[in-house]
């Protein structure tokens, strides 16, 4: 057997918000399993390990969800114009270029677009 992939969970006081956001202000793929539970499916995930020596860095033992894709101002544009608002203008980290949105329910996520190589 091989692990295949990464499953995720949002922890959220509005889940149906939360799903409908995920599904129609982010456009995500999804399958409904019953009840209006929705999965989201992703054609590819990675994972890294950040330290924690260093300023602003959460505790161990912290996990944290984050998308990609490959134009963020083109997707921060499409995403605006399907109503969502960001918290700051993309910034240049080094790694990537970055900002972040809060879906219904409190949940804030960053979406950013990597300079590495995928």
């Amino acid at each position: 057997m091989a692990i295949k992939g990464v499953h995720a969970l949002f922890y959220s006081d509005d889940p149906d918000g939360t799903r409908a956001f995920m599904r129609d202000k982010m456009q995500l793929k999804n399958t409904d399993t019953g009840g209006g539970w929705l999965i989201f499916d992703f054609a590819e995930a990675d994972a890294g390990i950040h330290p924690i020596d260093h300023e602003g860095a959460p505790a161990s033992g912290t996990h944290a969800i984050s998308f990609y894709c490959d134009d963020l101002e083109a997707e921060v544009a499409a995403m605006q114009g399907r109503g969502v608002e960001f918290l700051h203008e993309i910034q240049d980290h080094g790694w990537g270029f970055v900002t972040e949105f809060v879906m219904p329910g409190n949940v804030k996520c960053q979406l950013y677009q990597p300079k590495y190589g995928k």
